[in-house]
């Protein structure tokens, strides 16, 4: 075997009839892709396996393909918010690369382009990263994820330099951890989804591949934060690594009370306007004016902060009134559509989404991002209105 680097940490296993070299990297350093380079051309291994999911790959190898993306669907769906979180990470990490001048994931990209140049094969081993951002949401709590998430969005508008600090963490750890911990105020609510559960899982990935009589010799290039707990998993073995698989990629079962609460919510207010018009006609239309006005000119403002259109903005304040009435439907759906039909993105818009986004001043000069800036902040507004004119409306009521 090629002499080793005492600067990039290894672990050489033997794991039944395959031999297995952990190369432990930083995503952050071109010391790391020149050791990949050097391991893949000594000729020794039939394959390379990488810390990346399909989706991440992907965007490494082919970023166009962001110019697919269905935006209408991913509104309706309800994934806008997890676009807007993926490209504000995203950014984060752009900005670390400009900043110091390097190019995170160069050693995984490496990797990819010499596997495939010699024809050796390439396994994707890590786990979707869709399901490893849900089962971190379902780790924290509310206030935890609702930090988190403003944390990122907050991102957007910053212009701060990222600290030495956070670059030093990057070469010794996981960038994902890294790029979430930026907003997080305790890294240890992250550790176990983001870093424990993806050591278990990469290491079942391996040993799916050892056990159905794979390559003899296969590099694996993982970050250094990951390397011991890989290590470990693949020297204790799993009896099932099928079943381990299929159990970290179970999302969690969803909380009945969120589900429940907008509902309560809307049958209090209800509830609120039934009361104010058997007291008076006067003081129910009072209270219904009242929720029309706050929850609107929330929602507006939320849409007019995003420089949506004007009649965006306008449906904006017209829609959240009644969204806020059916908790299925949300009133940033009803204000991105409209923002959609009077401003449609151009094939140009989802070409530059990822270049754009990197520059707060891009998120509203794009218009796939900015419709999805319209769809966040409008029912942010209209989320904020609702408890608003609630607390409002019951204290009038209280009052009389």
């Amino acid at each position: 075997m090629s002499q080793s680097d005492p600067s990039q940490p290894e672990a050489a296993l033997r794991i039944g009839g395959s031999r297995v070299l952990l190369l432990g990297t930083a995503h952050v350093s071109r010391t790391s892709a020149d050791r990949v380079a050097q391991l893949i051309e000594s000729g020794e291994f039939q394959a390379v396996a990488v810390e990346l999911c399909p989706s991440r790959y992907q965007a490494l190898v082919a970023p166009e393909r962001i110019a697919q993306m269905d935006l209408a669907q991913v509104i309706r769906s309800g994934r806008a918010a997890m676009v807007v979180a993926s490209l504000a990470m995203a950014a984060y990490q752009q900005r670390i690369a400009e900043q110091f001048g390097i190019e995170p994931g160069l050693e995984q990209r490496r990797a990819i382009e010499l596997a495939e140049r010699h024809g050796l094969k390439l396994l994707l081993i890590d786990r979707d990263i869709g399901i490893t951002l849900k089962r971190t949401a379902a780790s924290l709590s509310w206030w935890k994820r609702w930090t988190l998430f403003t944390g990122l969005l907050l991102s957007l508008v910053s212009r701060e330099q990222v600290e030495e600090e956070e670059i030093e963490k990057l070469k010794e750890g996981d960038i994902l951890e890294t790029t979430f911990a930026e907003f997080a105020h305790d890294r240890q609510d992250l550790y176990r989804p983001l870093i424990e559960e993806r050591d278990e899982y990469m290491a079942a990935r391996l040993l799916q591949e050892v056990r159905a009589k794979g390559p003899e010799a296969i590099l694996a290039v993982v970050g250094a934060g990951h390397l011991k707990g890989l290590r470990a998993n693949l020297e204790a073995g799993m009896e099932d690594p099928d079943a381990r698989i299929r159990e970290l990629e179970r999302l969690p079962s969803p909380s009945r009370w969120p589900k429940l609460i907008p509902w309560l919510v809307v049958a209090l207010v209800v509830l609120g306007f039934v009361i104010g018009f058997q007291r008076s006609p006067q003081l129910g239309w009072e209270l219904v004016g009242n929720w029309v006005f706050i929850n609107g000119t929330l929602s507006a403002i939320g849409a007019a902060l995003a420089l949506a259109h004007p009649l965006a903005v306008l449906t904006a304040f017209l829609a959240a009134p009644v969204t806020s009435l059916n908790p299925t439907i949300g009133a940033g759906m009803v204000t991105a559509a409209a923002e959609l039909w009077l401003r449609k993105p151009r094939v140009q818009d989802f070409h530059d989404l990822r270049r754009d986004t990197t520059r707060w001043s891009g998120w509203w000069r794009n218009r796939v991002s900015r419709t999805l800036l319209v769809f966040l902040f409008s029912t942010l507004g209209s989320a904020v209105g609702t408890y608003v004119a609630g607390f409002l409306i019951a204290g009038k009521l209280a009052g009389g």
